[in-house]
């Protein structure tokens, strides 16, 4: 049988930190080295995107990431369209090694009211 995206995501999700908007709000704020990682493709960043934001898509991760961020204790949160893509990004970046890794599993729109 082959796993569907939900699938995917839901395997994920066990493996890391999921949170809402406000709870990311208070993270980052509490951490002023934080990056948050924004893993839509390019044309939704072009589109609209957190002004303190780095744009690195969910398919480029693997490779960009460490060159972006260096450091594998950094405090990193991905945010995506709705946390499927946050997820699965936050995930692999788990397997590369960072230990301090959020997906922000809100909606964009929800998450750019919140971060402003």
């Amino acid at each position: 049988m082959l796993k569907t995206a939900g699938d995917l995501i839901n395997e994920a999700q066990q493996h890391i930190e999921c949170v809402d908007a406000a709870t990311a709000k208070r993270i980052y704020d509490e951490n002023p080295d934080a990056v948050i990682v924004d893993v839509r493709e390019a044309d939704s960043v072009a589109d609209s995107k957190l002004e303190d934001s780095i744009h690195i898509s969910r398919g480029l991760i693997e490779m960009k990431m460490p060159k972006a961020c260096p450091h594998p204790d950094a405090l990193i949160l991905t945010h995506c369209g709705g946390g499927g893509r946050a997820s699965l990004s936050a995930h692999t970046l788990k397997q590369m090694g960072y230990r301090n890794v959020y997906a922000i599993t809100a909606p964009y729109d929800e998450i750019k009211k919140v971060f402003g």
